[in-house]
């Protein structure tokens, strides 16, 4: 069978879809299920899809680098008690017909590729839905208590997701994990911009949750958790090389001098026409002593490491990783309100040290770096993480020296002089906050594979502040 809905179907599913979107929001406005719910900022690290086999890749795949916006994955979890099958035997019944937990409403599992019997890696289904799109996905993996899909071309989405069961403290745990960002434009725009499709899409997999629970045997204890983390950019993943474009541009910024003097620091002053700026945010707080492993301080040193703290709608970065930091040239894109400025900078100086500051121990690790000719700024920027070793304290430092680069586009140089320093602003209390937010993620991630889930409380986010 054809993954391509025919005219017929077209036909059906547009006198379907009315009803069903009807159905499908009175029921979500009458929800009663008690639910325990969190959204925080994620990182591609810890939130990343799961890798495939070779075996089931090929051109029909939507991944996420195919998708726009956030990458967003989702958790959504139940513990059953009582339940009178267990996992093996609550899967073996979902591989011969996924459909059977499907809130079939609003979706049905419809093989489309693949032999009769038993779900198989490289199984094709199409999840057909009331409205004027359908999707389909590929198996890319099974096992005795779970299976994974893989988004297909012309899915809402671009990415996978998991259903899986496992014993747990005596208890049934029941999960559905996605990794997925939106599959066009369109659909980011509903997603991202607009929450009604976001909260269809989890009353669809929490009713289909709901039903696994049913399909058990058992009841539900306590209430079904759903847990959002979004990913606003994925980062520069080492393992991949740069493709020839950014190759080629990167290997100009190496060749470009910088767009002014370092050798003058007395010059770089207010009184001389440079922008002096420090900002200081807090970062979650450690014992006093050295650094925590996996603690606040080494995940702000990683993610500075990685330039993630840096908010993608303001700036993104192309470099290539497998360059240490001491020799990184950094390709940036500069964006404001729909106009792009490629720009480029490059590491001076790598900072890993304890210093006594005011008769305070503090270890401090951190990088600054250059403007190359063509950028809008001329100067240095620098990125610091500190620990107070006698108060256990964390920061994420920035320091800024900079003022409007000569030459260029007068009209863009006007722009910048209009401009420029409200963004100049903006980035260093976006960084602030956006490092702030990732390290709290962390720590939590790290906490919630050892703690119960309701042991797990949720992070603040500490504000920016300048010195």
């Amino acid at each position: 069978m054809s993954r391509r809905p025919t005219l017929s179907r077209r036909l059906s599913t547009a006198a379907r879809w009315p009803v069903g979107i009807g159905l499908t929001s009175w029921r979500y406005l009458w929800r009663v299920t008690p639910m325990r719910r969190s959204e925080t900022v994620g990182t591609w690290r810890l939130d990343a899809p799961p890798e495939i086999t070779q075996d089931v890749v090929d051109g029909e795949l939507q991944r996420p680098s195919d998708g726009f916006g956030p990458l967003f994955h989702r958790r959504y979890r139940a513990f059953v008690e009582g339940a009178r099958l267990d996992p093996e035997e609550l899967f073996a019944l979902l591989h011969a017909d996924p459909d059977r937990a499907a809130p079939r409403e609003f979706a049905s599992f419809q093989k489309v590729a693949g032999d009769q019997g038993a779900m198989r890696v490289g199984d094709e289904f199409v999840v057909r839905m009331p409205g004027p799109w359908d999707g389909p996905v590929r198996v890319v993996e099974v096992t005795p208590a779970s299976f994974r899909l893989h988004t297909l071309h012309g899915h809402l989405e671009a990415g996978q997701i998991a259903f899986s069961a496992r014993e747990r403290d005596g208890l049934l745990a029941v999960e559905i994990e996605a990794w997925a960002r939106s599959g066009d434009r369109l659909s980011n725009l509903l997603y991202s911009r607009l929450r009604m499709a976001k909260e269809v899409q989890m009353h669809m997999w929490v009713s289909y949750l709901e039903s696994i629970v049913e399909l058990s045997g058992g009841r539900r204890r306590g209430p079904l958790e759903t847990r959002t983390r979004h990913v606003d950019e994925p980062t520069v993943d080492a393992s991949e090389p740069l493709d020839d474009a950014a190759s080629r541009a990167l290997a100009d910024m190496r060749e470009r001098p910088l767009n002014f003097t370092p050798d003058s620091p007395e010059q770089h002053t207010p009184e001389h026409g440079w922008a002096v700026d420090r900002y200081c945010s807090s970062l979650p707080a450690e014992p006093p002593g050295d650094p925590v492993p996996d603690g606040s301080w080494e995940i702000a040193r990683r993610l500075m490491r990685e330039y993630a703290f840096a908010d993608p709608t303001i700036i993104r970065a192309t470099y290539d990783p497998r360059r240490s930091l001491e020799e990184r040239t950094m390709l940036l894109e500069a964006r404001f309100h729909g106009l792009r400025f490629h720009i480029g900078v490059r590491v001076s100086e790598v900072v890993d040290e304890t210093r006594d500051e005011g008769g305070r121990p503090v270890r401090v690790w951190g990088w600054s770096y250059r403007t190359l000719q063509g950028h809008l700024e001329a100067g240095e920027m620098g990125y610091e993480a500190w620990k107070w070793l006698d108060s256990g304290e964390v920061e994420f430092r920035i320091h800024r020296i900079v003022r409007s680069a000569a030459g260029g586009n007068p009209i863009v140089r006007l722009g910048f002089r209009l401009f420029g320093r409200r963004e100049q602003v903006r980035f260093a209390r976006r960084a602030g906050e956006r490092m702030a937010a990732l390290v709290g993620a962390e720590l939590e991630a790290g906490a919630a594979v050892s703690e119960p889930p309701s042991k797990v409380g949720a992070w603040q986010l500490n504000d920016s502040k300048n010195w």
